[in-house]
């Protein structure tokens, strides 16, 4: 059996409970690295635990790979991805450009997803090929916008300053062709791509957690998830996302170099 839209709601409306709450509240930061800066809120910790709970209740069978509580059963048929804020450096910031992710892999890809945004009340929810959002607008279904070329296209990504070296000379070489590129909107771009808002987000450095929930969202509206070789992107790393395959193709022979 395969979990169902309200399950996904389950596991949203928890995690929301968790993190809502504590945002714009002063919480306390952890730093996860001796050297650098990569934050963890009580938030985090406490949402992914509240999903992983409800998951291990209904579904004891699948796996689980979390961002906060690492990974059980990476090698079962059905492995759920979980960041349960993916942009902690928004969260601590204000910033509502956080979210809950959470994907649903069958045999390593990503075949269910959902994004929410607890703040702006914003949910997008992919399955069964069609990507369906609810929220302030209310609900419907989502479609990518049809750019034709990048001299058109709106980019995304979350920093420049994540880039270094060749990644960064090529990242520069499409930001260069773009009519509009703006910065740090971490998954929320990803939604605003799946909802036609914008064409193009590259990013760098991403974790499977980082993209599993999003992958369907954007795939299952028209557009195209890859790794910068064409490959796919369930595993992170290099990721670009794009509406149209015209678009994704001028980029992508730009990414490979």
């Amino acid at each position: 059996m395969l979990p169902d839209r309200p399950f996904f709601d389950r596991l949203a409306d928890a995690a929301k409970a968790e993190t809502l709450p504590r945002f714009r509240m002063g919480i306390g930061v952890s730093n996860k690295l001796e050297s650098g800066f990569d934050p963890v809120t009580e938030g985090d910790q406490a949402a992914e635990r509240a999903i992983r709970a409800l998951i291990e209740d209904a579904f004891p069978e699948h796996g689980i790979l979390g961002e906060e509580y690492g990974t059980v059963g990476a090698d079962r048929d059905y492995v759920w991805v979980i960041d349960p804020i993916d942009g902690t450096r928004a969260f601590i910031s204000g910033l509502p450009v956080w979210g809950t992710l959470i994907g649903l892999y069958h045999k390593g890809r990503a075949v269910m997803g959902l994004m929410d945004q607890p703040f702006t009340g914003e949910r997008f929810f992919a399955a069964d090929g069609v990507t369906h959002y609810r929220g302030p607008e209310g609900e419907r279904t989502l479609a990518t916008r049809d750019c034709a070329s990048l001299s058109e296209a709106t980019m995304f990504t979350t920093s420049p300053t994540l880039y270094h070296g060749d990644i960064k000379t090529k990242f520069e070489a499409v930001q260069d062709k773009v009519r509009l590129a703006r910065y740090g909107c971490d998954c929320y771009a990803f939604a605003l791509l799946a909802a036609g808002h914008i064409d193009l987000v590259i990013e760098a450095g991403l974790k499977p957690y980082d993209v599993g929930g999003l992958i369907p969202l954007i795939e299952q509206a028209g557009g195209i998830v890859t790794d910068w070789n064409g490959g796919r992107a369930e595993m992170g790393g290099e990721v670009i996302a794009a509406g149209s395959a015209a678009l994704h193709a001028e980029a992508l022979a730009i990414l490979r170099g």
